[in-house]
């Protein structure tokens, strides 16, 4: 007799080409439209299935994991960050984590140089001036932002990410300093030409700008907090395209109201989707809805890997992207 097929429910809609696959390999319940589960729809996720293919909008914490069936074997987690997922009640219960680590870097690093360029060029302002038609012509001290080159860029993280958008910084003229957990090799830095900073305050308060590419871990919450981006220089700005509790989000537009910090470039908030209505008033933040890592491209490597770490599960082997908690 043939194996029965794993029972996987994807929790979002997924690129056609992913579900497509899915489908193929696998007795697969797909969402018909693309919002996000409900926690009651979760937990009946959790009762029929092998395998849960969730994303970063689904919070399944222990009070759902503990409504969990007995036959829940994998949650395959489709994107890079697991913070939504309670890793160490999910192994407890026998239950394996993967995500898709490494699909994404290219994608997200382009995003934070795209928020570096546009805030301090003040690209929005000018489409804004464009669109609403009330350019009135050129004239020499019309929108005058500031020259990338020459800046220096303090990374925060420097992982995968953090390196890539080094790499894109350096192109653009930029002298890249960082601060990370761990200091890079040595001919790591050298590749790179970038300098480390063991005391995250001392290299903030000297950065033009910064870039929050950590992840969020209960060490990184509000690591940029109310008197750490007191330190930065008037002149400077901030861009995260990583997570948004790892930014105190309110000291944070308190201060560029008050003219203490320049600006800033977010694609992700500390709330979610509830941003900081005083943030959005504000002409030198350019604010985006979590779309760093939103091509088409990254979208169907992320299903290509999550297809694999099923796969892998299903032939009796360790998912190759397997995550464990001492990893977070």
């Amino acid at each position: 007799m043939p194996r029965e097929r794993l029972s996987v429910v994807v929790t979002r809609r997924l690129p056609e080409a992913v579900e497509t696959r899915l489908s193929e390999l696998f007795d697969v319940t797909l969402r018909d439209d693309d919002t996000p589960m409900s926690r009651s729809e979760l937990v009946e996720a959790l009762q029929t299935a092998d395998v849960l293919v969730p994303t970063v909008t689904d919070e399944i914490d222990a009070r759902v994991l503990g409504q969990a069936g007995p036959q829940l074997r994998l949650i395959a987690s489709y994107g890079a960050g697991v913070d939504h997922i309670d890793v160490q009640t999910a192994r407890q219960r026998g239950v394996l984590v993967s995500n898709t680590p490494g699909v994404l870097t290219d994608d997200t690093a382009d995003m934070a140089m795209g928020l570096i360029l546009a805030v301090t060029r003040r690209i929005p302002e000018g489409l804004a001036l464009m669109q609403k038609g009330e350019w009135e012509g050129w004239a020499p001290t019309a929108l005058l932002g500031g020259r990338v080159s020459g800046r220096r860029l303090g990374i925060l993280g420097m992982g995968r990410i953090g390196q890539a958008v080094a790499r894109r910084a350096a192109a653009f003229g930029m002298q890249i300093h960082y601060h990370n957990r761990k200091r890079l090799r040595p001919e790591v830095e050298r590749d790179l030409e970038v300098t480390y900073w063991e005391s995250l305050d001392q290299m903030v308060a000297r950065m033009d700008v910064v870039s929050i590419n950590c992840p969020s871990t209960p060490s990184t919450f509000h690591l940029m907090n109310a008197r750490r981006l007191k330190l930065m220089k008037p002149s400077a700005v901030i861009v995260n395209t990583s997570r948004g509790e790892v930014i105190d989000e309110n000291a944070l537009t308190r201060m560029i109201r008050a003219g203490d910090i320049a600006g800033a470039g977010l694609d992700v908030y500390e709330h979610g989707t509830q941003v900081n209505p005083r943030l959005r008033e504000l002409p030198n933040v350019v604010l985006l809805p979590h779309m760093g890592s939103a091509t088409l491209e990254g979208r169907i490597e992320m299903g290509e890997k999550v297809i694999i770490n099923i796969k892998t599960y299903e032939d009796g082997h360790r998912p190759p992207d397997q995550v464990v908690p001492a990893m977070l």
